[in-house]
């Protein structure tokens, strides 16, 4: 059975279920279908909004939707870097078990990563339950066919097929144009990365608006990932306002600031357009802030690439009017790969494959959860000759979290109900959890290192 029969199978199934689904009572509720806008921006530190820790920085845009709906203060994303997040956010998977263990890149000798067959995009679901399916923006997960947005459950993909890029004003890659119109390579020299999204994703929006098409938007900035590029109208704000900024400091705070009234704009067209009552709105960031860049990760350990607090918790927030709390705020523990099966339990659709992804959806709801009863796994298995000995990984359970962040160190063990910051190695008082958790990366280790990940010649 191949993954398309595979999916539709699922499908099927998931339909017969919601007959005696408790989710699908509350989603009989609904008069009309949930729309779902999500936002990810790129290396966006714990700290770095002006309603989180930043006191240099305004985002009166951002700020809002953290006011309208639900703060998250213990939210991690999967990985330290870019494609494994995506890959778990998209499929709901740890990324390792999707062939995602590093980073998707131009050049073959140096990509570690290639989408497997079987991999199901969460958005091919929404797909067959008649939303229409757009992708914004930086997609990261592969090239070419079959691991392009059109290919993996999306109706619209306008943006950029690579990683990061070289110029936000000429968006080439390595001399390479991954700009995309679906299929269609198309050109958009001259203008700033970010405010074409934004356009791309008000057009997106205006579209359904005015065809009456339920959406599913995923709104996915490359800002501010390097290179740090404000446009300098931006940065004469930030200098003007502030006289002894430090130079790079302020370079990043201009980008970010930049971004958030793109986002602005976003969220104005939806409030115009008559759709953000029916609207989840999610906003997050892929990985942690990068240091190199004067991000700032709050009082955590580490950034981007690292595998301590400071490279995978990231700001968070769910909008939900009418159903989410205003001005809330948990300390729920969750994962980027927990969100879209988060959405669609608040629609009533039911993911019958296997996913390693949970729902939240009672903690969104004001209600009481239990903590989830998993490990949770942060890898990023980059390397040559895939040597999972030598990569960076963590697990945790409950508040204990093992850590090696260096491939050759020794591991840590850290208590983060007493040691958030990871400040101090516990694993000589506690050797019990130390032998457990390692056992458990192990077995992790030895299980997705059968998975093939390297892309075909």
């Amino acid at each position: 059975m191949n993954r398309r029969e595979f999916l539709k199978k699922t499908l099927l199934t998931a339909s017969l279920s919601l007959a005696v689904s408790p989710t699908n009572i509350f989603a009989k509720q609904q008069t009309k279908k949930l729309n779902f806008l999500i936002i990810m921006t790129d290396d966006l530190g714990w700290g770095d909004l002006s309603c989180q820790y930043a006191k240099d920085i305004k985002t009166p845009n951002i700020d809002s939707l953290f006011a309208k709906g639900m703060k998250f203060t213990n939210f991690r994303t999967n990985c330290c870097v870019c494609s494994p997040t995506r890959a778990s956010f998209f499929t709901a998977r740890n990324p390792e078990k999707v062939g995602i263990p590093g980073v998707v890149r131009t050049r073959r000798d140096n990509n570690w990563g290639c989408l497997t067959k079987e991999a199901i995009f969460i958005p091919e679901i929404l797909q067959a339950k008649g939303y229409f399916t757009s992708l914004i923006g930086k997609w990261h997960l592969g090239l070419n066919k079959p691991n392009t947005p059109n290919q993996r459950g999306f109706d619209e993909f306008h943006g950029f097929l690579g990683d990061m890029m070289d110029d936000y004003y000429s968006h080439l890659r390595l001399g390479n144009n991954y700009m995309r119109y679906n299929e269609q390579i198309i050109q958009t020299k001259g203008t700033h990365a970010t405010e074409l999204f934004t356009q791309w994703s008000i057009d997106s929006l205006r579209t359904c608006a005015k065809e009456n098409k339920p959406f599913a938007q995923f709104l996915m900035y490359n800002a501010p990932h390097d290179p740090i590029q404000p446009p300098p109208e931006w940065l004469k704000k930030v200098t003007t306002r502030q006289k002894n900024i430090d130079p790079k400091r302020a370079e990043l705070v201009a980008f970010i600031e930049h971004t958030d009234y793109c986002i602005g704009r976003v969220l104005d067209t939806l409030k115009g357009l008559s759709l953000a009552d029916n609207t989840i709105i999610v906003f997050t960031s892929d990985n942690g802030g990068s240091l190199r860049f004067k991000a700032n990760n709050g009082p955590y350990r580490s950034g981007k690439t690292h595998i301590y607090e400071g490279g995978i918790r990231v700001p968070a927030c769910v909008v939900w009017s009418g159903k989410i709390k205003q001005n809330s705020k948990t300390d729920f523990n969750a994962q980027t790969m927990d969100i879209l099966p988060t959405l669609l339990d608040a629609a009533g659709i039911k993911i019958n494959h296997e996913i390693e992804g949970m729902s939240f959806l009672p903690t969104l709801l004001g209600k009481k959860q239990k903590p989830f009863n998993r490990y949770e796994y942060y890898t990023w298995l980059q390397g040559k000759g895939h040597n999972y000995k030598k990569r960076k990984y963590a697990v945790r359970k409950e508040n204990w979290k093992l850590t090696n962040d260096r491939g050759y160190e020794k591991c840590q063990l850290f208590d983060l109900s007493k040691d958030p910051y990871e400040k101090t190695d516990v694993s000589e008082k506690h050797p019990e959890i130390f032998q457990e958790l390692k056992k458990a990366i192990k077995a992790h280790m030895e299980q997705v290192q059968k998975i093939p990940w390297q892309r075909p010649e």
